[in-house]
């Protein structure tokens, strides 16, 4: 049963659910406000400074984290903000997975790409917030609405495998010039799309400030364990908030092995297990 949310709080509409289910993306405009944007960003740029330690990030370089929001109690709290809350739990029902969170400070375009290891009727979703206004120009995410659903022949597979090569030339065209739909968004909006996705960014600068937290369905057959198991052996994240986050999980042969357990979020279940 879906629980009730505060006043105020409401689940996604059927229209943008199934906006969502057809296309891939919703883009949620203003859902926080300029002052919960700043305490984000604050908190984020604080940690990212803590990790490279230097005073700037590289021009040249990404920065990207897993875990992330574990890191800072006013990255934590988004995480179970009932806005969010309501997104995942309309789109996955009311026991779904975190499986991961990450923060980013991106450079340059960001080839396209989506994930072909997940089932289709597995239902994947990830919630990211920009922290600078973006447009097709300066780097937003740009989407190509409904690869996310298997239509037999993939006829996008080239797009899905992240090729950076400078003579990348799908269908004949240089990868900014791929039809899409760019996601253009100012402070405050939330991107929700699913991995399977293709989408990319072009024509973006330096330190592009991303946050995000990703969810899954939870997992009714043998495969849906399997994917969930074996994303979570190639990652490193963890509850905890110390230097073990640095460290690499084992991995799990079992769900049992991976200690599933309530903590922390309300309706979902995170992947826990001793850290080494």
């Amino acid at each position: 049963m879906i629980r009730p949310l505060p006043d105020g709080i409401k689940m996604l509409t059927n229209h943008q659910i199934d906006h969502y289910e057809a296309f891939g993306s919703l883009v949620l405009r203003g859902l926080l406000s300029q002052g919960e944007i700043d305490d984000l960003r604050s908190a984020s740029l604080s940690v990212m400074r803590q990790l490279r330690g230097t005073v700037e990030p590289q021009a040249d370089a990404n920065q990207s984290v897993q875990p992330w929001l574990e890191r800072h109690p006013s990255m934590r709290d988004l995480i179970d903000d009932e806005r969010i809350h309501q997104i995942r739990e309309s789109l996955l029902g009311p026991d779904f997975w975190l499986y991961g969170s990450e923060g980013d400070l991106q450079v340059g375009d960001t080839p396209w790409h989506g994930s072909d290891g997940h089932d289709e009727d597995l239902g994947w979703v990830k919630v990211a917030i920009y922290l600078d206004p973006l447009s097709r120009d300066s780097g937003c995410i740009c989407v190509t609405p409904s690869t996310h659903r298997g239509h037999g022949p993939d006829g996008c597979a080239a797009l899905r495998r992240r090729d950076r090569s400078e003579d990348f030339r799908p269908f004949g065209m240089r990868a900014d010039e791929i039809g899409s739909v760019a996601l253009e968004t100012e402070p405050g909006d939330v991107l929700v799309f699913t991995e399977r996705l293709i989408h990319g960014t072009f024509g973006g600068g330096i330190r592009r400030h991303q946050v995000c937290a990703k969810f899954a369905a939870n997992p009714e057959t043998e495969r849906h364990l399997a994917q969930i198991k074996q994303f979570y052996d190639a990652i490193t994240w963890s509850t905890a908030t110390d230097a073990s986050l640095h460290q690499k999980r084992p991995p799990t042969d079992t769900l049992d092995g991976a200690k599933a357990s309530r903590v922390g979020i309300r309706g979902a279940r995170f992947l826990t297990c001793p850290l080494p």
